[in-house]
């Protein structure tokens, strides 16, 4: 029988060869392109289950979000699937940074197939992340198509670098069981939103 992780820390609980795609950020606030990135991830990474990691702040923005249980509520009502788990478990453990916080999931759980994922338009500034060569070498990492972000993600400075490590589109399920580094940048379907337009736009206040 697998053995249960995270349940009796109150985290989310998963089992052992599980394959979880984990989507971190503010959502401040959650709109309809993390649900898409997150259906596409599910289905054409073959990922057992999605982890909406809610961050206290992010540490490349100067200005702080909402406060965290406004934006726990909002990713729940927008994001209702039975694979996919809104949590705040960055406040639980303490931890700012992204590579902080895949360390301690690696230590809690130690036979999860974990999954970084990200929008394309993260990847191009994705070497400005603290330590994001650390997490390139823990975990495989999951990129997403973004509106007019895909031809510059596929040349940022950190898709070069590792451009030897590269999944192709069409191998995308065998991304959660690949020994990092491994990444794989999809192709498909996009939604031009984002939190910051729908912020500018006064849609959230």
């Amino acid at each position: 029988m697998c053995g249960e992780k995270g349940g009796m820390l109150g985290f989310p609980k998963a089992f052992d060869g599980m394959r979880v795609g984990l989507l971190g950020g503010s959502f401040d606030p959650p709109h309809a392109g993390h649900v898409h990135i997150t259906q596409q991830a599910l289905r054409r990474f073959g990922l057992d289950r999605v982890w909406w990691l809610v961050s206290p702040g992010n540490p490349l923005k100067v200005t702080g979000p909402a406060s965290i249980d406004r934006r726990m509520a909002a990713c729940r009502k927008i994001m209702q699937h039975p694979k996919v788990e809104v949590t705040d478990i960055e406040s639980r453990l303490g931890t700012h940074f992204t590579a902080d916080t895949i360390d301690r999931l690696l230590q809690i759980y130690p036979t999860v197939n974990f999954v970084w994922l990200m929008g394309a338009d993260n990847l191009v500034d994705f070497h400005k992340w603290e330590r994001w060569e650390a997490i390139v070498r823990k975990v495989p990492i999951g990129v997403t198509s973004r509106p007019g972000d895909h031809l510059n993600a596929g040349a940022s400075r950190a898709a070069v670098k590792y451009s030897f490590a590269r999944l192709p589109a069409a191998s995308a399920r065998a991304l959660p069981i690949q020994t990092p580094p491994s990444w794989c940048l999809l192709d498909g379907p996009v939604v031009d939103i984002s939190s910051t337009q729908i912020r500018a736009d006064g849609a959230w206040k």
